[in-house]
């Protein structure tokens, strides 16, 4: 079997939980790395026991089992940029953060996963409050979804209007830029905003898919977005490439027993 050349092939690191049924977390990272010509390298926050349908099971790994993943891979590899997706409990959200801190160079997007598809919250109050204190502020890109957005900024998003002013508060405070996900307000078009430290924002809407089960989605969004930083892309021009690259895995979905889910390998 071939190896990728990894003097030449940039590399992409993710810190986030594992889905056994391969449709989010770390496997859809790593098809999405793939697909957008990047190796991918991983530090596993938990392993679920799941499938479509729902987790049967989750075991949360030590903090310092994932710090020493992410150690061990950054002695080897030259990561460009990583992602972080659940990260479970305060003491892992404290050691990623010192991770990063200690390793200013690579490029990190936090998904800050905290909310479950049914609305409720799977992450700690003291594990929010890490992660609005620590590791938010070293962040190049956040993208949160809607109902993490509205605890990020302790406030209900009703309207595009809304997510406006929600994307340029949560850039100015952590000097991030911020591509907030507005597909929770539901109807027939999309509402999405990106926004930068310096305030530029910009407004995105397109028809909505209603037929496709979106479970993964904010997974291959973030993880892609941190394959072209890892390519040396600019923050603007690796958002555009994301939801490029997750529209058209959502208008090519893979059919599965019960519904349609992204494809993660676009033609």
């Amino acid at each position: 079997m071939r190896t990728p050349n990894l003097k030449q092939t940039p590399v992409a690191m993710t810190v986030a939980g594992s889905d056994s049924g391969g449709m989010a977390g770390m496997q859809a990272d790593l098809l999405t790395f793939a697909a957008n010509g990047v190796y991918g390298v991983t530090a596993m926050t938990c392993v679920t026991a799941q499938n479509p349908e729902g987790i049967a099971k989750l075991e949360v790994l030590d903090a310092d089992f994932v710090s020493e993943q992410a150690k061990a891979l950054n002695r080897y590899f030259a990561i460009q940029a990583a992602k972080t997706g659940l990260l479970c409990n305060r003491e892992i959200i404290d050691q990623v953060a010192d991770f990063f801190i200690s390793n200013p160079s690579i490029q990190l997007v936090v998904d800050p996963v905290m909310v479950s598809s049914s609305g409720a919250r799977i992450i700690s109050e003291e594990a929010i409050d890490a992660l609005k204190s620590k590791l938010l502020p070293l962040a190049k890109i956040i993208t949160p979804n809607l109902d993490e957005a509205e605890i990020l900024i302790d406030s209900p998003l009703k309207d595009p209007d809304a997510l406006e002013r929600a994307a340029k508060e949560m850039a100015s405070k952590w000097n991030a830029t911020v591509y907030l996900k507005g597909g929770h307000l539901g109807g027939e078009r999309l509402y999405d905003i990106s926004c930068s430290p310096e305030g530029e924002s910009r407004s995105y809407s397109q028809k909505s898919i209603q037929s496709i089960d979106t479970h993964g989605s904010g997974c291959t969004l973030s993880s892609c977005i941190t394959a072209h930083l890892a390519k040396g892309e600019g923050s603007l021009a690796s958002i555009e490439h994301a939801r490029d690259y997750l529209r058209k895995g959502m208008e090519r979905p893979v059919f599965h027993r019960n519904a349609p889910f992204i494809n993660h390998f676009p033609s």
